[in-house]
């Protein structure tokens, strides 16, 4: 009876084939074999995937360390709390590539602060707090002596909450109103989409703003996620416990990386739209719902495209801004 391989086994012949694939084009017979690995198993692309990923973006590799694991993403493991951790909990852990760190000082009005598409911006306030502004964020900052007050407009920001035991830490977001002490967590607010909160740290008080009514506080605690109805539909709202891997992956985006763990090709091009000038189109719909798995550069749709194209036999294509990706018949050339 044959053994069936694990996990493990598939993402160490991945690294192999993605190993050899770095160091030039396969030979027929190579590009046979590896053809024929690839249909064995439905696990083997994604391994292969997340292996192309992690040799076409070597700095990413490097950051997460011997301990990478591709299967989950989590950062690697250590007995005790590493600096990493630290920098984390206090908000100065910073993402690669366009990052800018902005000192400024509220006015009784409050400050507007905002990223532009593709720009990460770390912003520490007065109080020893900081947020991590993702890609087209803006938030208004409000400080006084009963409360410190941030509003999200749009986009996604990380809060890592400095203690204070006299003002509270008040987030306001899409009518509702996030409260706590001392806390890391993503709150999300993107187009039509529900209000995304995700706790990686401490508790976080969920209500609806003054505007919209009192009501019993949502507590939600560390490594759980809650996506916030409106105001009036509070009792529909379930927070969603999280693995810790998972948490790392959803906020991989500190680090200007992408993790992907099943999503859809059109998906994650979807996701990297919101970083890049560059458009990622899919010209065949079969292709676009291949499942995608892997960590990737959130500033790079153009690695990120070679490597589904060598994983899923695509043809690649650049068209001005847009990176094509297509099988079958020959796309037609654009106009000149």
């Amino acid at each position: 009876m044959a053994v069936r391989e694990t996990h493990r086994d598939i993402d160490r012949a991945a690294s192999a084939w993605a190993a050899r694939q770095d160091r030039g084009p396969l030979s027929p017979d190579d590009a046979a074999a590896l053809e024929a690995w690839l249909r064995g198993d439905p696990r083997r692309r994604g391994a292969l995937l997340r292996a192309r990923a992690v040799s076409l973006i070597s700095e990413s590799a490097q950051a997460l360390g011997p301990d990478f694991d591709p299967e989950t993403f989590a950062e690697p493991r250590r007995a005790r709390l590493s600096r990493r951790s630290v920098l984390t909990w206090s908000g100065a852990a910073v993402a690669a590539g366009s990052l800018g760190a902005l000192t400024w000082a509220t006015s009784a009005a409050g400050a507007v602060i905002s990223t532009e598409r593709g720009e990460i911006r770390l912003v520490p306030l007065k109080d020893g707090s900081t947020v991590l502004l993702n890609t087209e964020s803006r938030i208004r900052v409000r400080y006084d002596d009963g409360q410190r007050h941030v509003t999200l407009v749009k986009g996604e920001a990380y809060f890592s909450v400095a203690r204070d035991e006299r003002r509270p830490f008040v987030v306001e977001v899409g009518g509702r109103r996030l409260r706590t002490a001392q806390a890391g967590f993503r709150v999300r607010k993107l187009d039509d989409d529900p209000v995304d909160l995700l706790v990686s740290q401490g508790l976080v008080d969920v209500s609806a703003a003054p505007l919209f009514g009192a009501g019993k506080a949502l507590a939600v605690s560390a490594n759980t996620r809650l996506a916030l109805a409106d105001p009036g539909h509070r009792s529909a709202e379930q927070p969603r416990p999280m693995a810790p891997e998972a948490v790392t992956r959803e906020l991989a985006w500190r680090d200007g990386k992408l993790a992907f763990e099943g999503e859809t090709l059109a998906q994650a091009a979807s996701t990297f739209a919101r970083y890049s000038d560059t458009r990622i189109e899919i010209r065949d719909p079969l292709l676009a719902r291949e499942p995608v798995t892997g960590l990737f550069a959130a500033s790079d749709p153009v690695g990120f495209s070679r490597a589904v194209a060598q994983v899923f036999d695509a043809r690649l294509q650049r068209e001005g801004e847009t990176v094509v990706l297509s099988r079958g018949a020959q796309p037609p050339a654009a106009a000149q």
